[in-house]
């Protein structure tokens, strides 16, 4: 009978010993809970650059790159890398709301990657169309501006936690509709780029070649080979121009390559809504610049400003 009192007592003196570990005194001598972290169970964390909206991204971001390669002198196969990731810009939204995977480094990927592939196709238009070349600059910039200047309102202004794309109606009905319905947002999106697009064909089936640009041929078989709509190969190059690679050297490998009429339908076709998304940007911009100046008419107020001149 003592023998089972005394286990029993060892049994409760345990317990009590097995709580004042879990109930330690911290170092500012207030107690505290030990985690579960600490008495040895890890969490599994989650690798957000392996998410499949972010792993399309990554898909989005080396076709862009490939289409750069081929830009000077492959339009066709350009162009077909150049739409894959554009229209992948949709699927990764797809996937983000399906798998439960928005993330804000997947919105930022998403933002960037389409600002830099607009930016590097409209360059090359600058080069392609030089007569335009103010009209492209003035694009680009708009381009990054807007969406640069309203990112940087919706962190300030709407907390870290709120998306570029919660725009309410009582600021702008037009950027309501415009982020909050998906149909919209892809066919603006879709008919914009699909404008630059037709506008990058186009460059391939110029009938204007300046003479000036090109210099004597000594072989006549190779001049004679020469004519509108051929294919020129990169030896015939190097005997027409010092540097193959120069400007008028691409522009008698592009000249007349493709025929253009498909260019010409798409870009009437998409010029409307090339021009609404452009009008969009514009009143973006203003929008989030005014959001911004609200906060600073705020914050000045908070701190006293402007301070009143003592007579």
């Amino acid at each position: 009978m003592a023998g089972a009192r005394t286990r029993k007592q060892a049994a409760l003196a345990a317990a009590e010993g097995q709580k004042e570990q879990d109930i330690a005194p911290a170092g500012n001598g207030n107690a505290h809970v030990v985690s579960e972290k600490d008495a040895g169970v890890q969490e599994e964390t989650e690798n957000i650059f392996l998410f499949v909206p972010n792993l399309i991204g990554y898909a989005r971001v080396v076709l862009a790159i490939a289409s750069l390669y081929y830009m000077p002198l492959h339009p066709r196969t350009c162009s077909g890398l150049y739409s894959v990731s554009c229209l992948l810009d949709a699927l990764d939204g797809m996937a983000a709301r399906r798998l439960e995977q928005s993330t804000r480094f997947g919105a930022v990927l998403d933002m960037v990657t389409d600002r830099c592939s607009t930016t590097c196709l409209l360059v090359f238009l600058s080069t392609a169309f030089p007569r335009w070349i103010i009209v492209f600059q003035l694009l680009i910039s708009l381009d990054l501006t807007s969406h640069y200047v309203h990112m940087y309102a919706t962190l300030a202004m709407g907390g870290s936690d709120t998306s570029h794309k919660n725009v309410d109606k009582s600021r702008s009905k037009l950027l309501n509709l415009y982020y909050t319905n998906r149909n919209v947002l892809f066919a603006a999106c879709l008919f914009n780029e699909l404008f630059f697009i037709a506008l990058y064909l186009l460059s391939f089936s110029s009938p204007l070649l300046s003479p000036a640009l090109l210099q004597p041929l000594n072989d006549k078989a190779a001049a004679a080979a020469i004519h509108q709509g051929a294919q020129v190969n990169s030896s015939i190059l190097r005997q027409l121009f010092i540097n193959p690679h120069s400007a008028a050297a691409l522009e008698m490998a592009r000249v007349n390559k493709m025929d253009s009429f498909v260019p010409w339908v798409l870009v009437i076709v998409s010029f409307p809504v090339m021009a609404i998304k452009q009008f969009i940007n514009v009143v973006q911009l203003v929008k989030a610049s005014k959001w911004l100046a609200e906060g600073d008419i705020r914050d000045r107020r908070a701190k006293g400003l402007p301070r009143k001149k003592t007579q």
